[in-house]
């Protein structure tokens, strides 16, 4: 097998098909990109299961009922009509699980953009490639550069909240969460972590949450005020019970994720504060406006080093090809990847 994709069923996301293709001449001024290697983890079942809502399913067009669930990792040009990409250039961005890709690759000042016609109106952040040279953390830039950038978003945004005293998060073995974990008790706030009970165990030794509270036990949680909800799960039911239970206690209220995709069923408003939708886009382009985009990715590009420095719980499961793929997006999908595990894909 040569060249293939992984598509995936829009409405059941169960139903994964491996599908040879053949690569597309290039038009001028577009470059053909090898699939080196990516993560996968919950963010891009997210993707998936929000992807018509908020435009993830455009990305990497695919033919209907599929879509291509964007990943995050590092890719090479192998052939080029773009002026500005020569073949040999690496780059980190968003990917499709694919072999290869094709994209309009121009250079700007701050690295490189997809200008092909059908992202002109997606999101900027997504449309961006960074020139990246190989480098022995590449496994973990990986895995934790999206995923921890949406949590060094999110402390930042809270931070600006000066009274809060409280985190409470819900999928807490999420690596976005363990990650806003770590740098909110930095700050010193408490940092409480909803998880199922499988997983209580494991996260309490990894040391970043005051407490560990199984969901079932939502509905009986107290925490001092003022208190702030970010609901990394998406179940409606969860996000209720900690309202009602926190009452006045709880002043902020972020949506971000949907790891527990099955439990979306229709619900009323949950009471209390009503959640807001937590864009990590819209904070990115806040903060490049306030401290340049180079003193953005300082700042997070030192915080990430020390987040993997400070936390050895953190191991990567590495998986090669086609089969591995399959087998990890399953594990994934399903719930069966431990919150310890970061899950790599290596496709050269």
């Amino acid at each position: 097998m040569s060249e293939w994709d992984l598509l995936i069923d829009r409405k059941d996301l169960r139903r994964a098909e491996l599908r040879e293709f053949e690569a597309p001449p290039l038009a001028e001024g577009e470059a053909r990109l090898a699939v080196e290697r990516f993560s996968l983890t919950a963010n891009n079942v997210t993707y998936g299961l929000i992807g018509d809502a908020f435009g993830y399913w455009k990305f990497f067009p695919a033919p209907e009922p599929f879509g291509r669930i964007p990943v995050w990792g590092f890719a090479t040009v192998v052939e080029s009509r773009a002026a500005d990409a020569p073949v040999g250039l690496r780059l980190f961005g968003y990917l499709p699980m694919s072999t290869s890709f094709v994209a309009r690759l121009v250079k700007g000042p701050g690295g490189y953009v997809d200008a092909s016609a059908h992202r002109a109106d997606l999101p900027p952040t997504y449309n961006a490639y960074a020139e990246a040279g190989a480098d022995e953390m590449d496994d973990y830039r990986a895995l934790l550069r999206p995923l921890f950038m949406t949590s060094f978003l999110l402390d930042d945004f809270l931070a600006e909240d000066a009274a809060l005293r409280t985190l409470a998060l819900s999928s807490a073995s999420s690596k976005t969460a363990l990650g806003l974990a770590w740098l909110a008790r930095r700050r010193g706030m408490e940092v409480v972590g909803l998880t199922s009970p499988g997983h209580k165990a494991l996260l309490e030794g990894f040391g970043l949450f005051s407490r560990v509270v199984p969901y079932a036990e939502a509905g009986a949680l107290k925490l001092e005020g003022p208190a702030a909800y970010v609901d990394f799960a998406g179940d409606r039911a969860v996000t209720a019970a900690v309202h009602a239970a926190l009452g006045p206690a709880l002043t902020r209220s972020l949506i971000v994720g949907g790891t527990h995709w099955e439990a979306r069923a229709e619900a009323p408003p949950p009471p209390g504060v009503q959640p807001v939708l937590f864009f990590a886009p819209d904070q990115i382009r806040r903060r490049a406006g306030d401290w340049g985009m180079a003193e953005l990715g300082r700042r997070f590009t030192e915080a990430m080093s020390q987040f993997v420095a400070a936390n050895p719980w953190l191991r990567l499961v590495r998986h090669r090809g086609a089969e591995g793929l399959q087998a990890a997006y399953a594990a994934v999908l399903e719930g069966r990847a431990s919150p310890d595990e970061g899950h790599i894909i290596r496709l050269d």
